[in-house]
């Protein structure tokens, strides 16, 4: 069985919600896209999506809070936004 988005790290309610919106309805679905990838569906839903969202979702895969993230991977995905924004 698939675990349930509710109760991971960095995964609150309001997340939650936009992640089944955007037809990522479990962890395991969220980890086999990846954070990207999750993030770019979640755009089409969520206009304000952001560069926190998208560190919590890393977040959440890595099972770490986002603000623990490495600074390497915080570059990557920051120059990640940077690139889908200027699209």
């Amino acid at each position: 069985m698939a675990e349930a988005l509710k109760g991971i790290i960095n995964i609150g309610k309001d997340t939650e919600a936009k992640l089944k919106q955007a037809g990522i309805n479990s962890f395991d679905e969220l980890k086999s896209l990846g954070s990207k990838q999750a993030f770019l569906r979640l755009q089409a839903y969520d206009a304000g999506a952001c560069l926190s969202l998208l560190y919590g979702l890393e977040g959440a895969i890595e099972g770490v809070k986002w603000s623990s993230l490495s600074p390497a991977k915080k570059q990557d995905l920051k120059e990640f936004i940077t690139a889908v924004k200027k699209r």
